[in-house]
């Protein structure tokens, strides 16, 4: 048996191989599967931000998200963030989680705010639990390269302790 975290590659390449993302060929049909893959995410991804908030920033943090939005290049996101005083008077930006659907991608993916992709391959409540792992990943590597733009010491856990 395939491992969960792997199951979601091999439908990512499946949708490489077959040009379509899950059952949906035409752009509106994989809009409305990515608009069902945020609200199936929407739970992993606030655990993962209030488990940083909780442990790394002593409760200090505020968790945001966007819902769906249309951006700029016609596609369409949303967003999961966490900031907090220390992050926001070092000027950088805040921990993000971002899903996102370009105009001219094949299908939707994962991102950081500050680091690449990942595929996003959601269909079911299951298989957006399996994704708590990678969205861990995400926030963690996030958090990494704000501290590297700014300094350690915007994360309360290393002073405060």
């Amino acid at each position: 048996m395939t491992r969960e975290y792997h199951q979601a590659l091999l439908r990512h390449f499946v949708d490489l191989r077959d040009r379509r993302h899950g059952a949906a060929v035409s752009r509106p049909d994989k809009e409305k599967l990515f608009e069902q893959a945020v609200r199936l995410l929407d739970p992993v991804a606030r655990q993962v931000l209030d488990e940083m908030n909780e442990d790394l920033l002593l409760g200090g943090g505020t968790v945001t998200a966007t819902g769906v939005e249309r951006v700029a290049d016609g596609g369409t996101e949303a967003r999961w963030q966490l900031s907090w005083p220390q992050q926001a008077a070092a000027g950088v930006g805040p921990v993000t989680i971002r899903a996102h659907y370009g105009q001219t991608f094949l299908h939707p993916h994962l991102a950081g705010g500050t680091l690449g992709h990942w595929p996003l391959n959601v269909f079911t409540a299951d298989q957006a639990a399996a994704e708590l792992p990678t969205l861990r990943a995400v926030a963690a590597a996030d958090l990494h390269n704000l501290v590297f733009q700014a300094d350690y010491r915007i994360v309360p856990a290393t002073t405060e302790t």
